[in-house]
C-alpha cells in the first residue's frame, strides 16, 4: 500500500512541479519519508521537486486538532478524580 501511495504522490508531484503552487502539510519530517514511503528513490524525488523552490514552515508544539480532544480528556481524567 505503501509503495501504492508513493507512487501516486509522485505522479502528483511531477505533474506540479515547475507549473504551479503545491501546498502539503505533513506530521513526518523531511529524512523520515523514506521509511514512509518504503522506498529511499522515490521519497528522494519526491523531496527534490517539492523542495526545488520551496519555503518550508516548521511549526512545533501542541497539535491544534488535537486541543479540543485535550480538553475532553481533561473534563474526564478531573471527573474521576472528583468521585474517587
Amino acid at each position: 500500500m505503501a509503495g501504492e501511495a508513493a507512487a501516486h504522490l509522485f505522479q502528483v508531484i511531477s505533474r506540479r512541479y515547475q507549473g504551479g503552487a503545491i501546498i502539503l502539510t505533513t506530521d513526518r519530517d523531511i529524512p523520515g519519508w523514506g521509511q514512509i514511503f518504503e522506498d529511499t528513490t522515490v521519497a528522494a524525488a519526491m523531496l527534490d521537486r517539492l523542495l526545488h523552490h520551496a519555503t518550508v514552515v516548521q511549526i512545533n508544539g501542541p497539535s491544534y486538532r488535537m486541543r479540543h480532544h485535550q480538553a475532553r480528556l481533561d473534563q474526564r481524567r478531573h471527573a474521576s478524580a472528583d468521585t474517587t
